[in-house]
């Protein structure tokens, strides 16, 4: 017994059917067709309530009206063959999508019910008497296209054929003749931004006209087009909506947008002076891998160096605001000389915020460590502090306690000063509170609850932000000091009154009061004593 491969053609042609996904391939494959002609314009007239469509093409025409109803066989030339890889089955659609079709091409008209084609009942191909019109009409009955008028605009985008539709010019911003486009191994790319650095890594792909790669957001004026050279890649069949090994493919694009950008930024690099070359083009090198290109140029990025403007704590809340970038890079002499210090620090967690104070104490500048290449020069200069031992200690201690808050215990040192000491270098803190090792240094010029965030970013195992606890902690903490610090009744009343900013109701300026702490029935009684 044996056995072969063997098609049901009766099958086939019914399940034909479900192949596309999408109607408007219809439209595609027609343009398509006409293109392929040798069109140089093309007509498409629509109309929504009679469910009609009609193309005209200005191309070659149809010499073989067989080679439309013949499946898997595209009855193209050699050299479009090679150069497209047509499939033959584009015009299959119109026998599923319409339920009459009329073809007039070459002084020969086709007039035939789709049904009775697919049954496979002979058509009449007739002779006509007027003389041989231009091109190719095609004109459906039955289609059912309703949003057509919406959609061909985006579906004609890149087509490299004049498209008019109902009256009407289409635009076709990203067809060849629109844009200027550089030749590259995988085909002809506009390249976004490469005038003003504003890059995008956002790229609308197009094969034979239509697009087979399209990001899911984009701001259609920010992105690259790249035309794929038709012999070296081949649409998904029927829709050709998709590139097959897609995966693959797009290696092969991005790699020929990096190479692009590259001959761009080189090019650049040559015609402008140094500091608009980094000012105008370090996103872009950046964004495509480019850093080496700054290796040998003396001016810096701003966008790699920011300063501690505020007091660092764990952003459990998700901003940083005790940092900012610089608005003017240091120069490269004062790096060298050392009168701008730079260092790179991990994000501030419950190990390393005295590196932090340390840096903000000495007014180094944070370095973005991704954000020059690694054999950039700058990189010699860069103080590594999370590379070097660090030590807290206080300085003239006066008194010890813990914080009993409502999401962190901390024990709380009070006391003169702070002294930080990173490597063989130390600074003595005075206005700030430290967390180091568990413990909450808080010199005397810190009264506040602030020193909480050191200890914890108030972030649950969900992901949680504890803002409320963060608050009630901060406020505990400030009670704390206030009470730690409350040896002296009168600097302590002095540190009270501070708080509440007297001086702020006129009704108390100049008077004298008498007060007992401990008596009345609030705590406390308030005699004016003038």
């Amino acid at each position: 017994m044996q056995i072969q491969v063997r098609i049901n053609e009766e099958g086939a042609l019914r399940n034909q059917r479900f192949a596309f996904t999408d109607r408007f391939t219809l439209v595609s494959e027609l343009l398509q067709n006409a293109r392929r002609a040798g069109a140089t314009s093309i007509t498409v007239d629509h109309d929504a309530e009679t469910r009609t469509l009609t193309v005209r093409d200005n191309g070659g025409g149809i010499d073989d009206f067989q080679k439309l109803l013949t499946f898997n066989e595209s009855g193209w030339d050699e050299t479009t063959c090679d150069a497209e890889n047509p499939f033959g089955i584009g015009f299959s659609k119109c026998l599923y999508a319409a339920s009459r079709c009329i073809v007039r091409s070459r002084g020969q008209r086709a007039d035939f019910d789709t049904e009775a084609a697919l049954a496979r009942t002979p058509i009449d191909v007739i002779e006509l008497v007027e003389a041989p019109s231009e091109g190719t009409q095609i004109e459906l009955h039955g289609v059912d296209l309703p949003d057509l008028a919406s959609r061909i605009a985006t579906l004609c985008a890149g087509f490299p054929v004049p498209v008019c539709f109902n009256g009407k010019p289409l635009g076709r911003p990203h067809a060849p003749e629109h844009l200027a486009l550089a030749a590259t191994p995988v085909g002809g790319l506009h390249l976004c931004g490469t005038r003003d650095g504003e890059h995008s890594h956002d790229t609308l792909v197009y094969l034979q006209g239509f697009c087979v790669l399209r990001p899911i957001y984009h701001r259609p004026e920010r992105a690259n087009v790249l035309h794929l050279d038709a012999r070296q890649f081949m649409a998904r069949l029927p829709d050709r909506d998709k590139l097959i090994d897609e995966d693959r493919q797009r290696k092969r694009i991005d790699t020929a947008l990096r190479a692009e950008w590259r001959r761009v930024l080189e090019d650049a690099k040559r015609a402008l002076p140094a500091d608009v070359f980094v000012a105008r083009f370090y996103p872009a090198l950046r964004g495509w891998g480019h850093l080496d290109l700054l290796n040998d140029i003396d001016a810096l990025p701003a966008a790699v160096f920011d300063e501690i403007c505020g007091y660092p704590y764990q952003e459990g809340s998700g901003d940083r605001d005790y940092l900012r970038t610089v608005a003017v890079a240091p120069a490269r002499a004062a790096i060298e000389a050392g009168s701008v210090k730079l260092c790179s620090i991990d994000s501030l967690d419950e190990g390393n915020a005295g590196r932090w104070m340390f840096a903000r104490a000495t007014e180094c500048l944070l370095f973005n460590l991704g954000g020059l290449h690694h054999e950039h020069w700058v990189q010699a200069h860069v103080r590594w502090l999370d590379d070097e031992p660090v030590t807290v200690e206080p300085l003239g201690e006066r008194v010890r306690g813990t914080l009993e808050g409502r999401w962190i215990w901390p024990d709380v040192v009070l006391c003169t000063a702070v002294r930080v000491g990173v490597g063989s270098d130390s600074v003595d803190i005075t206005d700030a509170g430290v967390h180091h090792d568990g413990v909450l240094y808080v010199p005397d010029g810190e009264s506040s609850g602030e020193p909480v965030r050191q200890v914890s970013d108030f972030t649950d195992e969900n992901e949680q932000f504890l803002e409320s606890d963060l608050d009630a902690d901060r406020e505990a903490l400030a009670d704390l000091i206030r009470r730690l610090r409350s040896v002296d009744p009168k600097d302590t009343l002095d540190s009270l009154l501070r708080e509440l900013k007297l001086e702020r109701y006129p009704v108390l300026h100049g008077r004298q009061f008498r007060l007992s702490v401990g008596t009345g029935s609030n705590g406390h009684a308030v005699e004016l004593a003038d």
